[in-house]
């Protein structure tokens, strides 16, 4: 598809991509989401490290420093500074159709993770044999035409809504996305796009409440991604 070509060049190449197989990123996450559920500092400043090939992710640095997560789709956990084990979630299934969920710190732990590794591993997440997209109509953002691409993710990938709507500016650069969260209908707009080692990673991303005509709501920011660095290899 040469909307999906474009996008996968702009965003480093796939043999580039191919080439890889660990990420690390120093980023912070909050927003209302986080702050209502009582974790308005876990989040900031942490590590988080994780395979570009399978889901998997480790924070480090969670809850001001004192503890570490761990994300897989068949256990979760949450160990002390020196590697103790201190809570663990065994074979997880998917979340309540509710915020109040990540009150819970594995359930915190399982959002995040699922976040962040399908945050690093698109647009090349696209490519898989397993995945089917379509170009949509373009679509206006202020003064701004950006393409779409709605895609069917497989059932056995985690994500946050198995049908997701990704939109790219002029420069085949993703922009937006739409998909269901804990039961909301969210649009995240990720910028500030830089080149770590041959990737191009947003730095900054923020969801947000989508309108049943496809507008947000400037209020609440539900989630706030700053990546201050990332590297590859």
């Amino acid at each position: 598809m040469a909307l999906l070509d474009d996008v996968i060049d702009a965003n480093g190449g796939i043999a580039r991509w191919n080439s890889l197989s660990r990420f690390t990123l120093h980023l912070s996450v909050g927003g209302t989401l986080f702050s209502s559920a009582g974790h308005a500092r876990e989040f900031k400043d942490v590590i988080a490290e994780g395979s570009t090939r399978t889901q998997s992710v480790r924070f480090t640095g969670i809850t001001g420093g004192e503890q570490s997560g761990a994300f897989q789709p068949d256990a979760i956990t949450i160990e002390s500074v020196d590697g103790e084990v201190l809570q663990t979630w065994s074979n997880p299934d998917t979340f309540d159709a509710s915020p109040q969920v990540l009150a819970d710190e594995l359930h915190l732990i399982f959002f995040c993770g699922v976040m962040i590794w399908n945050y690093l591993t698109t647009p090349f997440l696209l490519a898989r044999s397993d995945v089917v997209v379509e170009e949509l109509p373009s679509w206006e953002e202020g003064i701004e035409t950006w393409r779409r691409l709605r895609a069917q993710l497989p059932p056995k990938l985690v994500t946050f809504a198995g049908e997701q709507i990704f939109y790219f500016d002029e420069n085949a650069l993703q922009r937006r996305t739409d998909h269901d969260c804990l039961g909301m209908k969210v649009a995240h707009y990720s910028w500030a796009h830089e080149s770590f080692d041959g990737i191009v990673v947003p730095t900054l991303r923020r969801s947000q409440m989508r309108q049943p005509d496809g507008t947000v709501n400037a209020k609440p920011v539900l989630i706030d991604v700053e990546i201050f660095d990332a590297s590859f290899e």
